[in-house]
């Protein structure tokens, strides 16, 4: 009997090892191809590596799933002509272990059934593997006996070519034998490592290698250093090495490089010209509607939790050029507004730090958790942050859960606000959207006074191409706020930094409309640090532009809230936004306390709400494969600083070197706190105005008295001063 069953589901087919196979079948494989079963991602890029968990009779299997998209037309043609990357990568894996070569053991590979759908390759976890990438790089920076003392990245390249020399005689061409697809598993006994392969769907297999082959898969290693390349290739020939081999290696590794370098030029035309097409989405994204114009083809991302537009940047271009005279129009309304505007921006910044000002404002931004309400609500009582803002979905029928969170939450002596965000199918039909407030309000309002209208209003996939699709949305809604006195209207959520679009908005003529305040979404995150500047503007210079255009607004009064912000975190489709401007949670973390200090010490910015508390690829709290949710190193921040400055007074910044910053707090006790760090990755000195009686870690461990004299790093630190 073969150990390998061939199955056929809905949707699915390909074959898995009889020993792996789960009780339900269909149901286990539903669950383990779609990347929301992610436990952590591995790798992000046009396929997604992550490690999940298959369900067996008696055990839980740790496995990885690699989800191959091939809907372009070269890979459906390939996948006609060769199978589909899962399934190669699937014989790759039998052939390997057959041959006693060492590899992941391969657990099932399945395939959409439809045209242009992804296939998925899974094999079991390899427990604390490294891969062999960061060995060199502690290597090349000369930390490699810190990072890694069990192991002399020699040895192991040594080990790597006898490797590569009976993968060869195994009939077996790589052909993707870079750093990363080869993982260095720790043994207990010496030479205290193993090497194993993966990423085999280039695979060649069952024949004669040629001299160019393998040379072509040794110099895709790339080592830039003699005595790495020496190693490979004594591993690899053994005694018969010769200066010949050296040659043939240094000429192929060469031709490796340059084939690099030529292709540059190609991949940012080709790059380019894919951006004037329909955007190539996510496997687990639905299509757009059939039929769907250029402007509604968008759908909603389960995982990321927002709206993803399938429209190409040409297709969005003509629609602009379709509404060239509407954004004519904002335009003039931009250059009327600027001279007052700068005016404005310039006295602000005149008169920034010349007076103290409560520190005030801290929020969060939250949805409800279904999976475990309490849970939910025990987070939010542990961080201790009093102002929330509860974004619903006027789009969805029912609120029953939203209400339920709200109500638990008023009654518990929170201050809500409510973020009221729009569709494309609610644009268009107006008539729903003003009955779908009229509900919320409705429903709401005892809870809370404050409305956000609309959201992301510059971004064509929540729904707004012009500027008058969203004063409609306004108008509508602020009619049904106006009949109940008492309530107040924020608006109109541009994300980003893009001073044009909220300045044109909210100064259009004959366009009235009268918010209680500007909501801005003023993401940094495409920046990195909110110290990096964007047109010259760091976070704080962005927010006094903010603020000098709320000011001087004709539709809008000159409050100013920021009601989201986020730093996205390196996990896959989960996250936001591109892999890009992903970071670490520990910068995360960092980032988060820096903006919230910074914009909130200006006195200019009412409140910040950090968007949101329970999410995958950006939350402060992480839902884990367990059930558990894992706080991570921004939800201890958050906690830290709502715990810190309760009723403090922001004294502004004092003096302190470059790339330093360092802000002085007067508490409610009468005592002072400074907190500091460094703006840039490393450590640097600075001075406190008087020694600290005790001092503190971002996420609140305590360091102990310091001197005048302390160390600011990346993650701010706490000081209490002596009186």
């Amino acid at each position: 009997m073969s150990p390998f069953e061939p199955f056929r589901i809905e949707g699915l087919r390909g074959e898995i090892e009889s020993r792996f196979r789960p009780a339900h079948l269909e149901a286990e494989l539903a669950r383990l191809t779609d990347p929301g079963a992610a436990v952590a991602s591995i790798h992000w890029g046009r396929n997604y590596l992550y490690r999940a968990v298959l369900a067996l009779a008696e055990q839980e299997l740790p496995v990885v799933v690699k989800q191959f998209r091939e809907d372009s037309w070269r890979g459906r043609l390939s996948r006609r002509l060769k199978g589909s990357k899962a399934r190669r990568a699937w014989n790759a894996a039998r052939a390997l272990l057959a041959a006693g070569l060492p590899t992941p053991e391969p657990v099932l590979f399945a395939e959409s059934a439809r045209p242009g759908g992804p296939s998925f390759y899974v094999c079991r976890h390899v427990e604390n593997a490294t891969e062999l990438r960061y060995l060199l790089r502690s290597a090349r920076a000369g930390t490699g006996e810190k990072d890694y003392p069990r192991w002399r990245a020699e040895e192991v390249l040594t080990e790597l070519g006898r490797l590569l020399r009976r993968l060869h005689e195994a009939g077996v061409w790589h052909r993707d034998a870079s750093v990363g697809n080869f993982l260095i598993v720790p043994q207990e006994r010496p030479p205290h490592f193993e090497l194993t392969l993966v990423d085999l769907s280039r695979a060649r297999l069952g024949r004669p290698l040629s001299r160019a082959e393998r040379f072509r898969d040794l110099s895709r290693l790339a080592l830039d250093r003699p005595e790495l390349r020496e190693a490979l290739l004594a591993g690899y020939f053994g005694a018969q090495l010769s200066p010949a081999h050296r040659r043939l290696f240094d000429f192929y590794q060469g031709a490796f490089e340059a084939k690099n370098r030529w292709k540059k030029p190609g991949k940012s035309l080709a790059v380019a010209l894919k951006s004037l097409a329909p955007r190539r989405a996510h496997a687990h994204i639905p299509e757009a509607p059939s039929g769907a114009g250029r402007r509604d083809k968008v759908v909603w991302d389960r995982l990321s939790d927002q709206p993803h537009q399938h429209a190409g940047r040409l297709e969005k271009l003509l629609v602009r050029l379709a509404d060239a005279p509407s954004h004519l129009e904002q335009l003039l309304a931009i250059a009327a507004a600027a001279p007052r505007i700068r005016a404005r921006y310039r006295r602000l910044k005149a008169e920034l730090y010349r007076e103290e000002v409560p520190f005030e404002g801290v929020g969060l931004a939250l949805r409800p958790y279904p999976e475990d309400p309490q849970a939910l609500l025990d987070a939010v009582e542990d961080l201790g942050v009093r102002k929330l803002l509860l974004r619903l979905h006027p789009w969805q029928l029912e609120h029953g859960e939203e209400e339920a969170l709200a109500r638990e939450l008023h009654a518990r002596g929170y201050e809500l606000a409510f973020a009221l965000p729009q569709n494309r199918e609610l644009v268009k039909n107006l008539p729903r959207w003003r009955s779908a407030v009229a509900e919320l309000v409705e429903r709401f309002s005892p809870f809370g006074r404050q409305f956000q209208i609309g959201q992301a209003i510059n971004r064509s996939k929540w729904g707004v191409w012009r500027p008058d699709e969203y004063i409609e949305l306004a108008r509508a809604a602020l009619e049904v706020l106006r009949s109940r006195p008492g309530l107040e209207a924020f608006g109109p959520a541009v994300i980003d930094f893009e001073p044009q679009a909220l300045a044109g908005l909210l100064n259009l003529r004959r366009r009235d409309f009268a918010l209680d305040g500007v909501a801005s979404l003023l993401y940094v995150d495409r920046r990195g640090a909110p110290e990096n500047r964007q047109l010259g503007f760091d976070a704080v210079g962005k927010a006094l532009l903010m603020k000098a255009i709320a000011d001087t607004a004709r539709n809008a009064r000159g409050r100013l809230w920021v009601t989201e912000v986020n730093w996205p975190l390196w996990e896959g489709p989960h996250s936001p936004a591109g892999k890009s401007v992903a970071v670490s949670e520990q910068e995360q973390a960092s980032y988060l306390a820096r903006y919230y200090l910074e914009l909130l010490a200006t006195g200019q910015v009412e409140r910040i709400y950090w968007w949101q508390l329970v999410a995958r690829g950006y939350g402060l709290i992480c839902p884990e494969e367990n059930g558990q949710l894992r706080r991570r190193a921004a939800f201890r921040a958050l906690a830290e600083l709502a715990r810190r400055l309760p009723g403090a007074t922001s004294l502004g910044p004092l003096p302190s070197p470059t790339g330093t910053r360092l802000y002085r707090f007067r508490l409610a006790d009468g005592h002072e706190l400074a907190v500091a760090w460094s703006t840039g990755p490393g450590p640097q000195k600075l001075t406190l105005p008087r020694p600290a009686q005790a001092a503190f870690e971002l996420e609140g461990a305590a360091l102990g008295p310091q001197g005048e004299s302390v160390e600011a790093l990346p993650a701010p630190r706490w000081f209490r001063l002596e009186s």
